[in-house]
């Protein structure tokens, strides 16, 4: 008995010589006049690609800028101290990001003379770079046929596809991945794929696309069959978690102390005033929790003092309400093994340390409390 024939599901090639025509004519009408577009340097596409990673251009193109007047090149940002990459980097979020992009220089200027891989494995073996990642920059920087798939071309993809299922499933990615690869032209791939980002981020949005505005909507099932609000299928809402945290601010003779958070932690490599998960509400309870945990934390004894502020911010799937509270030294000294990673700061030298965006809002106060001393 003869086989059924089975249906592929990628379009034909006058589709997509039809595809590409369209979307890389638009392309040279709309395309926004980006920075890190004005180069093909290598080192400059990876920064803006690994910035981009879920932040909005917006936000990116300022540190974008800073970022590389103080590491113009990938030795450059070899060279430098964790903290000063980190100081660069703050207010980005996401700082494993920051620290895999100089682990990564360090590894391109030991291992490749300081000269960014042509080679997509090679790429893949740097931290931080995924298969994304290396295919933008591979397709952009020296026009290698290499695929990408993101959170725009996801979208995008699925709806060219019509298709109905989870993107994020190993089925959908591996559909959607041999779409993002059929697509591409045999030269100008790095073109095509900057379209693409750019089509999915301000045309093809998540709610509302601007479909009479595509220039590939007579191709797109998705928009033909009025199917926008279910495809691609929506994401499970994050449950989220309240948490109530307390920041220590510790004073001695007009100073701060800060301790740098170590791997593991949430914002490693970043400084910190002392921090830790809160239970008890008020009175003896509150006083105790918190003289006990600082000292667990930081090996100094403390008299606790009062609530000067609270803040409320979010991490990932986190709400955190912060009480800080300002706090005196009593007694205790720093060991050797806590050395490194603490120091006593002068309120106008806290600039000078990497901060979480609630650590420099709290930072900031520090300045309106007046002067610190004992």
């Amino acid at each position: 008995m003869p086989k059924a024939l089975v249906h592929d599901p990628l379009p034909d090639r006058r589709w997509r010589q039809s595809f590409r025509r369209k979307l890389l004519a638009w392309f040279n009408r709309h395309q926004r006049d980006l920075p890190w577009r004005r180069s093909q340097d290598p080192y400059r596409i990876w920064l803006s690609e690994i910035m981009l990673q879920q932040t909005q251009v917006a936000t990116v193109t300022a540190y974008y800028q800073r970022f590389l007047s103080r590491f113009p090149t990938i030795s450059a940002l070899a060279g430098a101290e964790e903290t000063d990459v980190l100081r660069q980097w703050e207010g980005l979020g996401y700082y494993r990001r920051a620290r895999q992009l100089h682990a990564a220089a360090k590894r391109i200027v030991a291992e490749h003379g300081g000269r960014f891989p042509r080679d997509l494995h090679m790429m893949e073996k740097l931290p931080g770079i995924g298969r994304y990642t290396a295919g933008a920059i591979a397709s952009i920087a020296f026009d290698v046929r290499a695929p990408i798939l993101e959170a725009n071309t996801v979208r995008l993809h699925s709806r060219l596809l019509g298709f109905r299922g989870d993107p994020t499933s190993v089925p959908g990615q591996r559909l959607l991945w041999r779409f993002a690869e059929a697509i591409l032209p045999k030269r100008g791939s790095g073109d095509l794929n900057q379209a693409l980002m750019e089509l999915g981020s301000l045309i093809c949005t998540p709610r509302a696309p601007c479909c009479e505005a595509c220039p590939v909507r007579s191709l797109c099932p998705t928009q033909i069959g009025g199917w926008q609000d279910v495809i691609p299928a929506p994401k499970r809402k994050t449950k989220f978690e309240n948490v109530r945290e307390a920041a220590v601010v510790v004073r001695r003779s007009g100073k701060v102390l800060l301790r740098k958070r170590s791997d593991g932690e949430r914002w490693a490599g970043l400084w910190d005033f002392v921090r830790f998960p809160l239970c008890a509400l008020r009175g003896d309870d509150l006083t105790r929790e918190l003289s006990q945990k600082v000292y667990e934390q930081v090996g100094v004894k403390i008299q606790p003092g009062q609530l000067r502020t609270t803040i409320q911010h979010a991490v990932t799937r986190f709400r955190i309400t912060l009480e800080c509270f300002e706090c005196a030294y009593l007694s205790g000294a720093t060991t050797a093994s806590r050395r490194a990673s603490m120091a006593w700061v002068t309120p106008c030298r806290l600039g000078e340390y990497p901060l979480s965006a609630s650590g420099r809002k709290l930072a900031v106060l520090i300045a309106s409390w007046g002067v610190l001393e004992e």
